[in-house]
């Protein structure tokens, strides 16, 4: 299913939520399309493939968050500028790749721009998750199994 055929109240709850408010309290508001959620920059066409990367960039770091419910207006904020630095991060990993070699500009580019979306995603809570290896009852079972 697209994007666009998800209705708004299930893609964006909280917008649903607003507009309810608004209903309720006898004023319509209206937001703009960079608000509500329908364009990531106003005036840019969202088919393009930078904007759909970012906006899958977006849509991952917020279901990190938990939800675009649970992300404050702050953390949208600097989501969207880790989006904005991951693809370009990643554009320039591809010229890197193509041309076999990098410029050490285009390092000097590349590690400015890692820092800053490290520092970033730190300030969203980035953390680092351990992985559990403890195996389980039936896998440590079957282990002494085959042992024996």
């Amino acid at each position: 299913m697209s994007e666009s055929a998800v209705p708004s109240s299930i893609a964006r709850p909280w917008l649903a939520r607003a507009r309810a408010a608004a209903e309720g309290s006898g004023t319509k508001r209206q937001h703009s399309s960079l608000t509500n959620g329908r364009r990531l920059l106003a005036g840019v066409d969202g088919r393009n493939p930078w904007i759909r990367r970012c906006k899958d960039i977006i849509r991952a770091h917020l279901v990190d968050l938990g939800g675009e419910d649970n992300a404050s207006a702050a953390e949208r904020s600097i989501i969207r500028r880790c989006a904005v630095l991951t693809t370009e991060l990643e554009r320039l990993e591809v010229r890197f790749a193509l041309a076999n070699e990098a410029s050490p500009e285009d390092l000097d580019l590349y590690q400015r721009t890692a820092n800053s979306l490290r520092r970033l995603l730190e300030a969203v809570g980035l953390e680092r998750r351990t992985r559990n290896v403890t195996p389980t009852l039936a896998d440590y079972l079957q282990q002494q199994a085959a042992e024996s």
